[in-house]
This record gives C-alpha cells, structure tokens and sequence, in this order.
C-alpha cells in the first residue's frame, strides 16, 4: 500500500514538475535549436594565403558585377556573392572551349593550380567548428540516374567542394526530383530558403543540377537596446519617406571611416570573426557609391577603418530576394553557356548539355539582437534537343551593406536598402 501511493505522488510532482521544466528551458533560452546538417571537409592541401585572397577577390568582384547589373531595377537588393561564385565555379569545372573561356572572364577566376584548394580552404573556413555564430555552406550535384557523367568530373566536385552527386530521375519522375531538391535547400539554410525551383523551371529533359547554400545567424557584438527602437523617418528618396522602427544606441566605439562621399561603418558580430559592413552615401546619392564599388575599393575601405565614437542609428528591416539571372549573366558576357554552341564536354565527354537557369534566392533580417542570413544558388544543365564631437551615422536613407569574414575580406552576402518597410 505504502509503494502505491508514492508512485501516485510521483506521478502527481511529474505532472506538474514536467511542464515547470519545460516552460524554465523556454524561458532561458534552451528550447531545442534548429540543426543544419553536417558537411565534410574538404581537401585544401596547397592553398596558400596569397591564393586565396586572389580567389577572394575575384569572388567579390564577381558579385559587385552581378549586384551592378540586378540594381539597375527598382527596389531592395540581396544575394550571396560566395553562394553564387560556387554554385558557378562547380559548373565551370565541366566548362570547354569558348563556355569555359567565357565564364572564367565574367568570374574574374585566377589562373592558377591552387584555385580548387584555395576554394576548399575558404569552405572549410566558412565550416569550421567551435564558433559563436551559426554559419555554414554546402554543396550538392543532383544528376539523372541513367546519364553517363564522367567519373573525372564527380569526383573533382567532391573532393575540392563537397559537392557530392545524388541521382534523381529528372526525365521519369520532374516533380519528385524538384522537391528533393528543394528539401535539401530548405534543410541547409533553416528553412529560411523555399521553393528554390518553382514548377517548371525543372524539365524531363534536365540531366544535373547543382547547387549552393549559405546560412548564417550572429548576434552584434554590440547588441542595441530595444527600448532604444523608435519609429522613425526613412527618405526612400526625395519624394517619399516612410516610418521604420529605428534603432539607436549612442557613444559607442566602432570602426568608422569617412570621405566627402561617404560614411563607412562596421560592426562585428560575437567573436569578431565576422561582421557587417554599411556604405552609407552622404548626399542621398546611392548610384555614384554603387558605380565606384569594385573588390580594390572595397579592400581599401576596410584598410581606412579607425575607431570611432560614434552614435549610431540603423533600421530594423527583413526582406526576400529572388533572381532568375541566365539573362544578366549573358549580358555580363557569358552567352555561350546558354546556348546550343555551349561545351560542357567536361561534365560528360559530349557538347549535349547547356545552362537553361540559374536560380538566386535570399533571405534577410537585421534586428536588436543580430542578424539572420540564407541564400542558395541553383544551376540547371539541360539536353540541348530540349530547349533554346560625438559623430552620428543615421541609416536613414538608401545605403548597402555587406556581410565578410574579417579575416579575408570574403564577401558572404551584399545588398541594399532602399526601403525597409
């Protein structure tokens, strides 16, 4: 009798201690995060510091170029310079001939034994372990089951970008291997990146896929106070203002830079490996700061920074971006790829194959606490019979901003903002 009610009374503090439990987890914090997958290293064996920042550059140049080009439209702009520099460096390794010369000119890519290296230390950097942000990339090959890739090509992706190939029947079962897909996007950037292939972007007659993500999620160094938000006063141009929830913390030490142009702030995130860059025009003329952007310039910004005491004013804002570029990226000067004359011969031993899409999606949203990043990049490889005192910086008005790693100056994400509401 005795044994039975003390397994009541158990049962009666489990029901009540259980749910306290739970409910103190949530209140401090330790609910369960969201995982991303594990990726595996890569071999980096012969990169060298002088190689990778070659390779840094011309990441970055490349998407300044890109940024140049979707700009031209109206509105807020942001993608992943590094997500789509791999998902098109893995479709450059099957490149030939004219396709190959030509994309190798549009992405700045160094001519040099090291660049596959130099491209796995900069994945395993992104990848690494024991860090106080959540950042991390990934790449996959989805090729059709029954088409004779050449085992010299799947082989190089996998060993220098972790690119390992999935089969998936493009030609019997399209909408199946588009979901595939677009799970292990999802999957790979917290769910943050969706419906990267919409239906029908994916025909019976694509042979491979491949694709890139990036997610990211810091909190700032320097966290704002949130009963230091106010709603403020945004000029999204000279004509049209609106109210945003602004920001604000005040004589704080940032590194700063100036010219009659421009301001320039930085502000890291926890353990300073990574950090925000903002571009912030002094006369409202975001068009002049875009057209002088280049990787040279960049770097020579970075240089300039000093610290600063400085009060500083910056917009709560979240925004998705989603671009279709075969046609920006034969405008930048890389036509052969899309069209019938295109070789990718490297892929599997034949001229069959060209580039009918390349995908961009990205997700962003900057707000007390930190940031949260995600983009993926998609390239689709179809049969060619198929288809053709105290300072102040106020953000309170167009600017762009970046985010990189310190260390090398790798553009992970770029964007603009024209209006955050």
């Amino acid at each position: 009798m005795y044994l039975l009610m003390r397994f009541f009374l158990d049962v009666m503090k489990c029901k009540i201690i259980f749910p306290l439990l739970i409910l103190s987890m949530l209140l401090l914090g330790c609910a369960p995060q969201p995982t991303i997958p594990d990726t595996p290293s890569v071999d980096d064996t012969g990169a060298t510091p002088e190689d990778v920042a070659e390779l840094v550059k011309a990441n970055n140049q490349f998407g300044l170029d890109i940024y140049s080009e979707i700009s031209q439209k109206p509105g807020n702009v942001f993608i992943s310079p590094w997500s789509l520099s791999s998902a098109l460096s893995m479709t450059y390794e099957g490149a030939r001939g004219q396709t190959a010369d030509e994309m190798k000119e549009v992405m700045h890519l160094p001519d040099v034994e090291t660049r596959h290296s130099s491209f796995a230390k900069l994945f395993n950097d992104i990848n690494k372990k024991d860090k106080s942000y959540e950042l991390y990339t990934a790449n996959a090959l989805w090729a059709q089951e029954d088409y004779p890739f050449l085992p010299e090509y799947l082989n190089l992706i996998e060993k220098y970008y972790a690119g390992k190939a999935t089969n998936v029947d493009f030609a019997g079962n399209t909408e199946q291997a588009r979901k595939t897909i677009n799970t292990w996007v999802e999957d790979h950037t917290n769910n943050k990146i969706k419906d990267l292939f919409a239906k029908g972007v994916l025909k019976p007659a694509t042979r491979l896929v491949l694709t890139n993500a990036i997610y990211f999620k810091g909190t700032w160094l320097k966290q704002f106070d949130k009963s230091d938000t106010f709603d403020a006063d945004f000029r999204v141009n000279p004509e049209k203002t609106v109210q945003v929830p602004m920001m604000s913390m005040h004589e704080e030490d940032f590194n700063y830079f100036e010219d009659d142009k421009m301001q320039v702030l930085e502000m890291p995130y926890d353990g300073e490996d990574l950090s925000m860059l903002i571009l912030l025009p002094k006369d409202d003329d975001l068009k002049s700061l875009e057209s002088a952007i280049t990787a040279d310039k960049l770097s020579e910004w970075n240089q300039n920074l000093g610290q600063e005491t400085l009060d500083v004013y910056f917009p709560k804002f979240t925004f998705e971006t989603k671009y279709s570029l075969s046609d920006t990226l034969q405008a930048m000067g890389m036509p052969a790829a899309f069209s019938m004359n295109a070789d990718f011969s490297g892929m599997d031993g034949s001229k069959m194959l060209y580039i009918s899409s390349v995908i961009h999606q990205a997700f962003v949203e900057v707000n007390e606490e930190g940031t949260e990043a995600a983009a993926a990049t998609g390239v689709v490889m179809t049969l060619k019979e198929a288809m053709p005192v105290v300072k102040t910086f106020r953000a309170d008005h167009p600017f762009i901003f970046l985010i990189q790693e310190k260390s090398t100056g790798n553009i992970l994400f770029l964007g603009r903002v024209i209006d955050p509401s």
